[in-house]
């Protein structure tokens, strides 16, 4: 096995400008226990997969291994009484993704988000996967990234590098970092042109209904306010529909200065992984996905692939459905 890249390197083969480095559901299932059995009402539109429940509490989705899928909008939701099981699970998700674009395609296109995002790939570096799958075919981007220096621990880029790419042989030309040298916005044309090269080149799939880049997989998180990449409630930015990449120089949260993909570009995804972990993020999942009188819109509903959408959640995040 190749080993891993451990220091940050250019690639000669793209352009300057180019920097690599190394649903809202309407109709919610209604979960019920009676004697230890699991009980469900739904609505036509949904198929529940039943396996073995330990837990008591008969209002909640939060036992182990609850799946509910709406066939119409392709959305998935996976409860896992624990974190680990759920990093478990998104490792074998994301490595039979990776086996599966690798052979059609040749390549395989992944965007990461920050947070806890990348302990949740823990597993990913561990046996069987690290052997297994084939990191050359891997290309990584970043939904959103803080303009900082890429050693600062703000860095979106130092959390992946020191949990996760640092232990993997993903070629350091396939790392496709901002350009932390310019400001918010020349950064964020700068990672644009990038993707339009890439685009071009045909690394990135291009969406034959949006126009905007077709990535294989992205894996984001969410949250507490229900914010997705750099997408905040509220914000002018949920709105912006014309350009891939674009800057944030007010967050609401540190540091201020940012860049972030938009929704056209999120939305075009093959599949997306929305990984939420913690009950500090469960009211938010509750209006997302369950019934509540919360009448606002969180950046986390406005997430719609044009493929498949699956929600990881651990039974703190889903203790309100």
């Amino acid at each position: 096995m190749a080993k891993a890249a451990s220091s940050l390197t250019f690639s000669t083969s793209l352009p300057k400008l180019c920097r690599p480095f190394s649903i809202s559901i309407t109709q919610p299932p209604q979960v019920s226990l009676n004697s230890k059995k699991l009980s469900c009402s739904i609505s036509s539109a949904f198929k529940i997969s039943r396996r073995t429940v330990t837990t008591t509490k008969a209002s909640s989705m939060a036992s182990s291994g609850i799946t509910t899928v709406d066939q119409n909008n392709r959305k998935v939701v996976d409860v896992f009484v624990t974190e680990e099981e759920l990093a478990v699970s998104l490792a074998k998700y994301t490595a039979d993704l990776s086996d599966k674009f690798a052979k059609e395609r040749g390549s395989f296109t992944v965007v990461v988000s920050g947070g806890s995002l990348i302990k949740s790939l823990r597993n990913l570096v561990e046996a069987p996967y690290v052997d297994s799958i084939d990191w050359s075919k891997w290309h990584v981007f970043w939904v959103d990234e803080r303009v900082v220096p890429k050693d600062h621990p703000d860095s979106n880029y130092k959390l992946a590098f020191d949990g996760f790419l640092s232990k993997v042989p993903i070629p350091s030309g396939n790392v496709y970092a901002i350009n932390d040298a310019l400001s918010a916005e020349g950064a964020a044309d700068d990672y644009e042109t990038c993707l339009k090269h890439l685009v071009h080149t045909g690394v990135i799939n291009k969406s034959s209904v949006s126009g905007f880049p077709k990535f294989d997989l992205m894996l984001v998180g969410m949250g507490p306010d229900g914010h997705v990449a750099s997408l905040f409630p509220g914000h002018p930015l949920l709105k912006e529909n014309q350009k891939w990449v674009t800057h944030i120089t007010d967050s609401p949260k540190p540091p201020p200065g940012r860049i972030t993909f938009t929704f056209p570009v999120i939305n075009s995804s093959s599949y997306i992984a929305l990984v939420v972990c913690g009950a500090g993020k469960a009211s938010v999942v509750q209006t997302a996905l369950g019934k509540s009188q919360n009448s606002d819109v969180f950046p986390v509903q406005m997430v719609s692939p044009e493929g498949e959408l699956k929600w990881f959640l651990d039974k703190d995040a889903a203790s309100k459905l």
